[in-house]
């Protein structure tokens, strides 16, 4: 079968891409920027990618596609697929796709949440891939024990991450609602996404039509600390529900050490121990959280706490997650994806904890649609407390950040213009024992700021971040 992707750059439509190909099916594709890292990494495994959305393209193919597989990025009005929709052509969802053609037959693990859905997925691929089980995958970002970010896997298992983002224009349902999971781990839930929900009860209602779906000898893994996760399973759960905390009223518990590792109680009892490699890029409160979930979940499918702990004493966090982007003049540059007050919140308290007393100096681009819209502003100064100094990216926004800062007193600083952000920021740097940039560091500003550290290569676009999602 020929399957044409459109929005075929982001990388949830681009690991679809992937699994289409490794399945044997022609793949080719189309986006409004065709660039690396991504554009390479698709055409290494012999996928056709077209720039741009015009209808032209239809005429370059010698046999029309059998499918076109359509992003959530694609709205009405894009010129392809107007055309597409004027000559009745045949189309579907990219998860959608996923769920009737590839996670039907599997034994499908998903990992939804707010936060940390990424970095849980990666953990609870690699836990599978260090035991022998050859799991299929699709995670939202680059697993640093991979070398790609989606695979087909050669076993009855399938990771995905499970996102509560719209399918696509013509879908308004969550995206995890065609998966279909038999161990559905509900990591936690706060407000996110205010493009396309109107409250936390609308995001809730799409849990639950999640929760409705696990099959009754399949499993719920829920975080017993999040309120709105309460609210979820109270409305109904069909499936073995298994709460886990740092609480020991959880099934599922933890004990913290140190250097952020801790011990695993199941049932209150010490089951075993996690110890993070010393280059593993994972700190903080809530990454021993997302690993006893992850835990929690390989368990329902055998895997012994024991072996899991085994194998995330060699797990490697996901790019952009704290990613140590290189160490000039003792000033060390990270760079991370934080883009909700809560998960900013946890990236520096988790950078807090590993540097003690040096110097942390979080720069911020408000650039995910939520964010860009304004709606967490007033959570933003909390978010960042911790920090030593806040820089802050305030181009093309409809809301003022400096004000929104301003209960951060002095040590907040706002720029419009790029080239002043990154001088602010060298400057600033200087007297440091320790710097570390968190939070979304614009590309451009990251690259000169980590030089002469290292230069960096564009990244993959995240489609729910990306800030360049038109209304549908």
């Amino acid at each position: 079968m020929h399957i044409h992707i459109l929005g075929i750059c982001g990388t949830f439509m681009g690991g679809i891409a992937a699994i289409a190909r490794q399945a044997g099916h022609r793949v080719t594709g189309c986006d409004a920027n065709v660039y690396p890292p991504m554009s390479t990494q698709l055409e290494a495994q012999g996928i056709e990618l077209i720039e741009g959305f015009s209808p032209d393209q239809l005429l370059q193919f010698e046999t029309m596609p059998d499918l076109f597989v359509i992003g959530n990025v694609v709205s009405r009005g894009n010129p392809l697929m107007e055309a597409i929709l004027n000559q009745g052509l045949p189309y579907i969802s990219g998860p959608q796709w996923l769920g009737e053609q590839v996670l039907y037959s599997k034994h499908v693990l998903a990992v939804a949440g707010t936060h940390g859905k990424t970095t849980t997925s990666a953990m609870l691929t690699w836990i599978l891939e260090f035991n022998g089980f050859k799991p299929g995958y699709l995670i939202g970002g680059v697993p640093l024990n991979f070398t790609v970010s989606a695979h087909l896997g050669d076993g009855k298992y399938f990771v995905i991450e499970a996102d509560e983002y719209d399918t696509a224009f013509f879908d308004k349902r969550s995206k995890f609602v065609h998966y279909r999971p038999r161990t559905a781990l509900l990591n936690n839930l706060e407000f996110d996404h205010a493009d396309i929900f109107a409250d936390l009860a609308a995001i809730e209602t799409q849990f639950h039509h999640l929760v409705r779906t696990v099959p009754g000898d399949g499993l719920l893994v829920v975080n017993g600390e999040e309120p709105a996760l309460a609210s979820v399973i109270t409305r109904g759960a069909w499936a073995p529900v298994e709460r886990f905390g740092q609480e020991l009223s959880n099934e599922w518990s933890l004990i913290s050490q140190e250097a952020d590792g801790f011990i695993v109680r199941k049932a209150g009892k010490e089951v075993a121990t996690v110890k993070w490699a010393i280059d593993s890029g994972v700190m903080g409160r809530h990454n021993q959280l997302n690993a006893l979930a992850a835990i929690a979940s390989a368990n329902h499918i055998g895997i012994s706490p024991a072996d899991s702990a085994r194998a995330l004493a060699e797990f490697k966090n996901v790019k952009r997650r704290l990613e140590t982007i290189g160490v000039a003049n003792d000033i060390t540059v990270y760079d991370d994806f934080a883009h909700h007050p809560t998960a900013i919140t946890t990236t520096v308290d988790g950078l807090r904890r590993r540097v003690g007393k040096a110097r942390i100096l979080a720069v911020l681009e408000p650039r995910s649609n939520t964010m860009k819209l304004g709606v967490m502003k007033a959570q933003l100064p909390d978010s960042l407390a911790d920090a030593d100094c806040v820089f802050s990216y305030a181009n093309n926004l409809g809301w003022d950040v400096a004000e929104a800062l301003s209960p951060l007193g002095g040590k907040s600083r706002s720029f419009v213009q790029l080239d002043e952000l990154v001088a602010a920021i060298s400057t600033g740097s200087r007297p440091s024992l320790l710097a570390a940039t968190t939070c979304r560091l614009p590309n451009r500003a990251l690259a000169e700021v980590s030089l002469p550290v290292r230069n960096t290569a564009a990244q993959p676009r995240n489609d729910e971040t990306s800030g360049n999602r038109k209304p549908t």
